[in-house]
């Protein structure tokens, strides 16, 4: 059987994962409620094959109550640093998306606990809510540790390619800013090749994080086996702020 099964929207070419797993060790059972008591009421709407077959444009205004600026975390992972921005910056409203379900759970115990208002949540492929989401629409994009795929064969599969980049491009407002941390030299290479041909400027990149970041703990792990992280930001072609 083909590990790369073709899109339910636009079955050419093959759609191929770019996160691994989709569940991990066993739940806790205060997981499993945040799960059934909160995720219903983060998650947005029509983002979904099921919620939306005919993948009609969702109006992102939804998702919040009101035009404010939207800003996409891309694999959230165990939600800290989206938490960390919706506490920071009350005025945007905050939304990742996440395929694994434990990272899922984390984050809606962080939500609890933080008390933020400002997130919402798709336990899925980020690809899902660009397939729906209008041109222009993301104010902030963000790709934190993602999935390195360290295998040659596998590169393709990193979402730093035409396949997620250009979808990505589209749904981001002309200066909006694109920041990726990695702490794998060859995906920081391939991160600098592929980014800007999507319709990306190369603003900054080294091994000074943003003023505003908050080190995850899949930054911690790498840190502590002696890798050293990077901080890549690209602006949205066709603007000046982001």
């Amino acid at each position: 059987m083909s590990d790369t099964p073709k899109s339910a929207f636009d079955p050419n070419p093959p759609r191929r994962n770019f996160y691994g797993r989709r569940h991990g060790k066993t739940l806790r059972q205060s997981q499993k409620g945040y799960l059934s008591e909160d995720l219903g009421d983060l998650r947005p709407r029509g983002i979904t094959l099921q919620d939306n077959p005919d993948r009609k444009p969702v109006d992102p205004a939804g998702f919040f109550g009101d035009d404010r600026p939207i800003w996409l975390e891309i694999g959230f992972g165990g939600g800290e640093h989206m938490v960390h921005m919706a506490a920071r910056y009350p005025q945007i409203g905050m939304i990742g998306c996440e395929p694994f379900i434990n990272g899922v759970a984390m984050l809606l115990g962080k939500i609890r606990a933080a008390g933020v208002g400002n997130v919402s949540v798709h336990p899925g492929d980020a690809r899902d809510l660009m397939d729906v989401l209008p041109d222009a629409s993301i104010s902030r994009a963000f790709l934190n540790y993602p999935d390195p795929w360290p295998k040659a064969r596998h590169h393709r599969r990193r979402f730093v390619t035409p396949e997620h980049l250009v979808p990505l491009a589209r749904v981001m407002r002309p200066g909006a800013q694109f920041r990726v941390a990695t702490d794998i030299p060859d995906y920081v290479r391939q991160t600098l090749e592929e980014v800007p041909p999507a319709g990306f400027d190369l603003v900054s990149e080294g091994s000074q994080p943003w003023d505003d970041w908050l080190s995850t703990r899949y930054e911690q792990k790498a840190l502590r086996e002696g890798r050293v992280p990077h901080y890549v930001t690209f602006r949205r072609q066709g603007g000046e702020t982001g």
